[in-house]
């Protein structure tokens, strides 16, 4: 099977990436990077800006695709171009969508594909479902032949997946509970949420390239597991020796606060909501696939990456600022 992704060494893609490789597939890595990095061996790398149409017409040229995927599509402008650049190019274009585009707040606590797309407090999102929007529109009218995946949180050993954080990621929460001082947790803490490892959510991905039986379909794909927003904290400060001292704010006051850090997003759009999916589509059409990576299990990887990786461990002032303000207020 011959692939395309474009981008293919992120936080989701990677995975996949490597899981496509060791499964045999032919695959090709089109992305500015001057190299392809460490573990991507047997990839063909075409270097290039998926921007630059002329660039990447020339850089196909000659080829098709049984199934290309773009994990860097954000805006319907992007998804428009992608339409005329891989038509009657693939027998497949996957695009990443986002589980936050599901309706906020829900109207039934189980989400399934049929839930409404919905999202009044995250442009983010609304651009998701444009972005969809305009790709069933040209596979009804065309027939172009699209998948639409929509994961939700999606971590690896690159991430430690906490709620509340500043633009540098999430060290400084890290270091805040290693320091025995507070951190902020929305609401009460007993939301519910899913914390997908990246390389169960590749065994869903992989198992859709090139499936017949998906195209014209969205699909989520997470890990039946659910966690409450205190236990998820308590599990990372496990892995830390530590007990956590957790300072509950509501979302909607660290909305109105936290404009710097797009919180009204990332919390009213998204985490300050209660979810649970119903996986039984993405199991329908990869019999396959079982997320098998519990929290515990994935976020002592995590940790014990963060802890020995200088490079991960980028310091906020800004936002341990922000943190210390909004604890005295």
């Amino acid at each position: 099977m011959k692939i395309l992704f474009i981008g293919g060494t992120g936080r989701i893609s990677a995975s996949i990436t490597q899981l496509c490789l060791k499964k045999g597939f032919e695959v090709y890595l089109l992305n500015r990077g001057q190299r392809i990095p460490q573990g991507f061996s047997g990839a063909v790398h075409l270097q290039g800006d998926i921007s630059d149409t002329a660039q990447v017409n020339s850089l196909l040229k000659g080829h098709n695709f049984d199934a290309v995927a773009n994990f860097i599509n954000f805006v319907p402008q992007q998804v428009k171009r992608d339409i005329d650049l891989f038509s009657g190019r693939t027998g497949q274009y996957i695009f990443i969508s986002s589980a936050s585009a599901y309706q906020k707040p829900l109207s039934n606590y189980l989400i399934t594909e049929s839930t409404p797309l919905a999202n009044p407090f995250w442009e983010y999102s609304r651009n998701k479902i444009a972005c969809e929007e305009i790709l069933m529109e040209e596979y009804r009218k065309n027939g172009f032949p699209i998948t639409i995946v929509r994961p939700s949180h999606t971590y690896d050993k690159t991430a430690v997946p906490v709620a509340v954080h500043g633009g540098k990621g999430p060290w400084q929460v890290i270091k805040r509970m290693q320091e025995g001082k507070p951190v902020i947790v929305h609401g009460d803490g007993s939301s519910l949420w899913v914390l997908t490892h990246s390389g169960d959510f590749a065994k869903g991905f992989v198992g859709l390239l090139g499936n017949i039986h998906a195209i014209g379909e969205s699909v989520h794909i997470t890990s039946d597991e659910v966690l409450t927003w205190n236990r998820i904290y308590e599990l990372i400060a496990r892995e830390l020796g530590i007990t956590p001292r957790l300072h509950y704010i509501p979302s909607e006051t660290l909305a109105a606060a936290g404009t710097q850090f797009d919180l009204g997003g990332t919390l009213l759009g998204d985490k300050a909501h209660s979810v649970v999916f119903d996986n039984s589509k993405i199991k329908s059409l990869v019999p396959e696939f079982c997320a098998t990576t519990r929290f515990d299990m994935g976020v002592r990887e995590s940790i014990a990456n963060f802890l020995a990786t200088p490079a991960l461990q980028q310091e906020d002032t800004e936002f341990d600022d922000f943190t210390e303000k909004m604890i005295r207020a």
